[in-house]
């Protein structure tokens, strides 16, 4: 450390809290024999050391494995357990990504993690001192949420283009600004905020978005948010109490969701030729009765998508018994022309068939990387012994 101040490097300090009663529940903690698990606090202090060290700056802070200096002390005073983190460059930093490149400062190291990197490192903490049985926990709430948002996703198209929704839709498509046609996106936006040009589409669109969640896909938003709000519990079980203004992770969640069916809904009504307003009333008409057609000949039955043990009576059902049959054509004036709702669906499962084929992709990686890491534990733990 005093070397590296000699070289003006910033000594980076960290701390962690965590409560007695997490530690108790989590198999760290014996409160009748006040003995606590030293060696699993010490290796997920060296774990996320390592995550700190590495990812906390634009590039990792040493320029070699032997380019960093740390130390961490564990005490637990009271109820709680702190953890403390110092660590810093031992040699002088000239790398321009890594040194403040204006202002009062500039010249000098920078010295300031993102706080997503430090909340990640507390989750990967925390995560690291969780027992088998909390583990499985959470990873059974988040697989039923995940579940019920690929089924959402996956049935949004029969029961968003159908007779009910045409003239929903035909209000969303003439809000859109047509000057930006190809470039409809929610952005960073809420779907509620009242201000930019996507504003007026963006609104519309999440009341569109409220209907089918209130009717056609109820029981699958409902399990959903059940889910969502029920990780917010086991968050403020883990961290504590939310600050001011933080939003829970059920909303984030939401407008995740809520964002991306928004976001292909206007990419697929770009498929709509630029024609006259009749015209475009008929090309959802022809699109309309397409989609009816279809799932009136469609009888398959699809298999049930049940997050969790706790909402089996939440389980989605059929798409095709949603849609309206009595079908009533709006604005049949013009001669048909350019796209159809049948395209615009068909493009838009393609879209979520290759959405899908690469989440399974990247969970596959993922499975083989953590077998990985675990042989090298597990190989790295005999070798100790040895």
């Amino acid at each position: 450390m005093l070397r590296s101040q000699e070289n003006g490097n910033n000594i980076h300090e960290l701390a962690f809290s965590i409560r007695g009663d997490w530690l108790v529940k989590n198999n760290l903690y014996d409160p009748e024999i006040r003995m606590i698990d030293q060696n699993k606090l010490k290796h997920a202090e060296q774990e996320v050391a390592k995550t700190l060290i590495n990812k906390g700056f634009n590039l990792p802070l040493g320029e070699d494995e032997n380019d960093v200096v740390w130390f961490g002390v564990i005490h637990q005073d009271t109820d709680h357990l702190n953890m403390h983190l110092w660590f810093a460059k031992k040699s002088q930093e000239t790398r321009s990504e890594m040194v403040k490149q204006e202002g009062k400062y500039k010249g000098q190291p920078i010295g300031v993690i993102p706080l997503e990197v430090i909340e990640q490192a507390k989750r990967q903490f925390r995560k690291q001192l969780m027992s088998s049985q909390e583990l499985r926990r959470h990873q059974e709430i988040l697989k039923g949420v995940g579940g019920f948002k690929k089924e959402i996703v996956e049935t949004a198209p029969e029961n968003l283009l159908n007779d009910r929704h045409a003239k929903a839709i035909k209000q969303i498509y003439d809000a859109l600004p047509q000057d930006m046609k190809g470039r409809w996106q929610v952005g960073n936006a809420h779907l509620t905020a009242g201000k930019g040009k996507m504003a007026k589409a963006n609104q519309l669109t999440n009341q569109l978005l409220d209907d089918l969640f209130d009717k056609e896909l109820k029981p699958e938003y409902e399990g959903f948010k059940s889910l969502a709000q029920e990780y917010d519990a086991i968050n403020i079980e883990d961290q504590g109490l939310m600050h001011k203004g933080q939003r829970k992770w059920s909303e984030n969640k939401e407008d995740e969701l809520r964002k991306r069916l928004a976001n292909q809904l206007y990419k697929h009504l770009a498929q709509i030729e630029d024609t006259s307003l009749n015209d475009i009333d008929q090309q959802m008409s022809e699109l309309l009765s397409h989609v009816k057609q279809k799932n009136k000949g469609n009888n398959v039955d699809k298999t049930k998508l049940i997050a969790s043990p706790q909402e089996k009576n939440l389980a989605p059902k059929s798409p095709a018994n949603n849609v309206n049959q009595n079908s009533k054509h709006i604005g049949d004036q013009m001669p048909v022309r350019g796209g159809s709702f049948n395209k615009i669906s068909r493009l838009w499962r393609q879209d979520i068939r290759a959405e899908t084929n690469a989440e399974r992709q990247f969970l596959r990686n993922q499975k083989k990387v953590e077998q990985e890491n675990a042989q090298e534990e597990y190989e790295s733990q005999i070798s100790r012994r040895l």
